[in-house]
């Protein structure tokens, strides 16, 4: 299911939000639950749709919604990927050029950049201040993708319905690739970020590195790889591997478009945790659809933490019981949202109902 699909089916049945044009800006109005409809969780574990019901005018309503917040995803999209294609052009030596841009432009859901972009415009910045650090965390996610797929990794052969980086460009060129894109990222912070303070520049690129090293993402890579196979592993050392190894990029992407927003540090802290309930919600949902989802569907290899053997949440715990919790993250993260501008917060609002629902 394509992103815009998954977000009209989300607007049918999930939190509404509502939009006012402005000069052709999207902007949203308060997101607001409504007490009068009648809603009902399914236990199917290959759905997590709603029920709802509804009068004609409230029907009419939601799906007006959903076209709008559609309207808005798709906006940001157009806009990162038009910045993306800009920063990695082709040139000497063409082949490391190609391989780069063969995965930083492959698609994907982009929902890392949108973070960083709704974050900064909730603090009072705009989308051009965040544009470069949001291309930043894409080219870094995209790098963590290419060398998560090679042969000494998790040796897969699919990736955004394409062959893998590897299988195109041999596995040499593909980790070469990740290499330069994770130079680039902090490269193009540094020298295309306007308007902003040295200071927060710098502030944001400590940050930025410390999420994705040793402490962060790494972190959350080894453990990953030194847990396969291992049978007493709890659900302690589950949530260490994916608060490092998935939310800690989601958090970084929110944190840096808050720092370039002008955010006070309290806010900051208040950002930092919805990101880390939203980024440990994205990797328990992705190990639920690992196992209720076809390759077709996802747009990957289906199944592939079975084979390997890999801890995750439904292993643990089982399906019903990781779609409770992520329910319980889904609600504790909007939770920390509430005392923002609400109309400023609901693309959060939104993205994080989309991270909950997506189907892949």
């Amino acid at each position: 299911m394509s992103l815009s699909t998954t977000i009209t089916t989300w607007g049918y049945t999930h939190h509404p939000f509502s939009y006012v044009g402005n000069k052709g800006r999207s902007r949203f109005r308060s997101p607001g639950f409504m007490p009068h409809l009648k809603m009902k969780f399914f236990t199917n574990p290959s759905s997590l749709s709603v029920s709802a019901v509804l009068t004609k005018e409230q029907e009419s309503k939601s799906k007006k919604q959903a076209m709008e917040f559609k309207e808005y995803v798709l906006e940001k999209a157009i806009s990162v990927n038009k910045a993306l294609e800009s920063a990695v052009s082709i040139k000497e030596p063409v082949m490391i050029h190609e391989s780069m841009r063969y995965s930083l432009l492959a698609g994907g859901k982009r929902i890392r950049p949108m973070l960083c972009i709704a974050a900064c415009e909730l603090v009072g910045g705009v989308e051009s201040t965040a544009m470069p650090a949001a291309c930043a965390v894409e080219m870094i996610h995209t790098m963590s993708l290419i060398h998560d797929d090679l042969p000494c990794m998790d040796n897969d052969d699919l990736r955004r319905g394409k062959p893998t980086n590897h299988k195109i460009y041999g596995e040499d060129v593909a980790v070469l690739a990740g290499d330069a894109l994770l130079a680039l990222a902090f490269e193009h912070i540094a020298t295309h970020t306007k308007g902003v303070s040295s200071d927060r520049i710098v502030r944001v690129i400590g940050e930025l590195a410390k999420c994705i090293g040793a402490e962060g993402l790494v972190a959350g890579q080894v453990v990953d790889i030194i847990s396969e196979g291992i049978s007493d592993v709890d659900l302690k050392h589950l949530e260490f591997i994916h608060l490092h190894k998935t939310a800690a990029l989601l958090e970084g992407s929110v944190v840096l478009g808050a720092i370039l927003g002008g955010a006070p540090d309290e806010d900051v802290e208040k950002l930092r945790k919805f990101a880390r309930c939203i980024g440990l919600l994205f990797q328990v949902v992705d190990d639920i659809l690992d196992v209720t989802k076809s390759s077709q569907q996802l747009g990957k290899t289906a199944g592939k933490d079975l084979v390997a053997d890999k801890v995750t949440y439904p292993k643990l715990i089982g399906i019903e019981k990781s779609r409770e919790f992520a329910e319980e993250l889904n609600k504790e993260a909007k939770a920390q949202l509430v005392g923002f501008d609400q109309e400023k917060a609901a693309p959060l609002f939104a993205l994080a109902n989309y991270i909950a629902y997506r189907e892949n």
